[in-house]
């Protein structure tokens, strides 16, 4: 039986990656600190399930696991931009301490280790759609640019580790990822537009709106995990949706969706907000033979049910 360990476990991402594997028939071993204290009902389903273990543990620390790991899956961040905003130092510590933790973990286990990287390593890009080959362009010194510089620290590190100790390393570009588990206060379009969508509030766009975002539903990115990992592929790989939409037709799908009277209102656009992002996803068709198949009306229909679920459930 496999065994692999999930940093950041219970954690939107990582709750969905401890299920896919728990169904695969792994032994999955969850590890998070839980700064996010309600990420523990993301998991709350598989306590006491004979192949899940969940350890409450910082992962910037000296990291221990008793016995055999095969795969590491690297999923520990902050992720939203209101989180990083709020806790800027962990989320360069997690990624640069706890990249390095979880690599030393895996080279003392000869485990695989993927890590989650991200679309944000690319910055305000001056390429469109950005493949895997461009650099990027980031401000270190600007506040939403912790989790960019944490985040392109821990690819350099762990291609270092690669090519340096002969770790079996991978590297997923993710972009934004939607679907159930999402916190109704991430803070990112998504969850806000939904959420003030249900309360009949007004919808709050930032800037004009002429910003845009592709979205990917989290189904199909666990397939594109899981796919990555099984792979022989060290360097990154993008892996998102790549149908674009502006943020204000994103905003005017949602109430459409919801059946909302909410209005759309503007706020001014916060500091370095990338004006585009879009996912070149060539690779990933070629090397891992995946592409996105869930649309985006019914992953938002899918998505809408549980947002649906959780206000219901918060006003009793």
């Amino acid at each position: 039986m496999r065994r692999i360990l999930v940093t950041g476990g219970a954690g939107f991402l990582g709750s969905h990656l401890c299920d896919h594997f728990i169904e695969l028939g792994y032994e999955v071993i969850c590890m998070d600190n839980l700064i996010k204290k309600e990420n523990i009902e993301n998991i709350t389903h598989l306590l006491g399930h004979k192949r899940f273990k969940f350890i409450k543990y910082d992962v910037t620390e000296y990291l221990y696991v008793e016995g055999k790991l095969d795969d590491i899956l690297h999923f520990a961040s902050l992720a939203s931009p209101k989180d990083y905003l709020d806790y800027p130092i962990q989320t360069l510590k997690v990624g640069s301490l706890g990249t390095h933790k979880a690599l030393g973990l895996a080279k003392e286990k000869g485990a695989r280790f993927l890590l989650a990287s991200t679309s944000e390593v690319y910055g305000d890009p001056k390429e469109h759609p950005q493949s895997e080959s461009y650099p990027g362009n980031v401000d270190p010194v600007v506040p939403r640019g912790v989790y960019d510089e944490a985040k392109r620290f821990a690819e350099a590190i762990t291609m270092a580790y690669h090519r340096t100790h002969g770790v079996e390393t991978r590297i997923a570009r993710i972009f934004n990822t939607y679907g159930p588990r999402m916190r109704l206060d991430d803070g990112r379009a998504l969850p806000n537009f939904m959420v003030q969508a249900l309360k009949g509030e007004d919808i709050t766009v930032y800037g004009d709106g002429a910003q845009t975002r592709s979205f990917c539903f989290v189904e199909d990115l666990i397939d594109g995990i899981k796919r990555l990992l099984n792979s022989d592929e060290a360097e990154p790989v993008n892996l998102g949706n790549p149908e674009e939409i502006s943020i204000l037709d994103f905003a005017k799908e949602i109430v459409r969706l919801t059946g909302s009277k909410s209005r759309i209102v503007f706020n001014p656009l916060p500091q370095n907000d990338p004006k585009v992002r879009q996912p070149d996803i060539t690779k990933a068709k070629r090397i891992l033979g995946w592409e996105p198949k869930v649309s985006r009306e019914e992953g938002l229909r899918r998505t809408l049910q549980y947002f649906k679920g959780k206000i219901t459930a918060s006003q009793r």
